[in-house]
């Protein structure tokens, strides 16, 4: 786990997408893994910038979200796919035929979680998946607990998730209570992985995440196992890291890189 530690989130998310701007250069057929929330949108508007003003084209490129709310519609304001549109697709030209969102109104959950996962692999895998971090240690919506071999599947929220995401509702209550997502082992089975965090109410899953012993209270510590992670940090969320010096000499070693 390669971790890198910046001034602000700006300076982190514009290096990230740097990283992501790099593989789609280096290969125009990129499969993207895509995260939402408040933590990736730095990223999404840089790499908008990067499209306008640097030509970067993902004309080519294929996507597929971690996750959605289970009964909310694509149209939902609150919705994933409606996120994607307003803040990713509809500044790059990336087709909508070759984006992919789990659907929350799926009759059949378990045969549209199945027929994903099957997506995922006739698409030849992803070769970068971009993630946040729950202050819980969660990454998707794989809530602690959950297992580490874990598939796409419905996942129940904990009441942790649901306070942390009201922010985004207009009150507590219309906080969906389930989601599709993205396993544990699904997401690991991606090439290369970068994990933004910001500000230092992240500050102790990070530590738990990177320190911390593997364990599903702490389901982003499975990262420990990949051997391609990238961690994007500010100063806020690696304030409990024991080993900062360290990550730092290294970050200077890899300059560049």
């Amino acid at each position: 786990m390669r971790v890198s530690l910046y001034s602000d989130e700006q300076a982190a998310s514009v290096e990230a997408a740097r990283q992501v701007a790099a593989l789609v250069r280096r290969k125009p057929a990129a499969v993207l893994g895509l995260a939402t929330g408040g933590t990736p949108l730095a990223l999404y508007k840089e790499l908008i910038r990067q499209h306008g003003q640097e030509g970067l084209d993902f004309s080519g490129c294929t996507t597929f979200n971690l996750d959605e709310y289970a009964g909310l519609a694509p149209s939902h304001p609150m919705s994933y796919h409606h996120y994607m549109r307003e803040n990713f697709f509809e500044g790059v030209n990336l087709p909508a035929e070759r984006t992919n969102i789990p659907d929350g109104l799926a009759e059949d959950i378990p045969a549209h979680c199945a027929d994903y996962e099957a997506k995922i692999h006739s698409a030849g895998g992803v070769d970068l998946q971009i993630l946040g971090l729950g202050s819980d240690g969660h990454i998707g919506f794989n809530e602690p607990t959950s297992s580490l071999g874990s598939r796409t599947r419905f996942q129940t929220l904990t009441e942790n998730t649901r306070t942390d995401n009201a922010r985004y509702f207009a009150s507590l209550e219309e906080v969906p209570r389930h989601a599709i997502t993205m396993g544990i082992a699904t997401i690991l089975e991606a090439r290369e992985i970068i994990l933004l965090a910001f500000g230092a109410a992240k500050a102790a899953a990070v530590a738990s995440m990177i320190e911390g012993p593997l364990a599903a209270m702490v389901p982003a510590s499975a990262l420990q196992l990949h051997p391609a992670v990238r961690v994007f940090l500010d100063e806020g969320a690696a304030s409990l890291l024991t080993k900062k010096d360290y990550y730092r000499y290294l970050q200077q070693q890899c300059a560049g890189q």
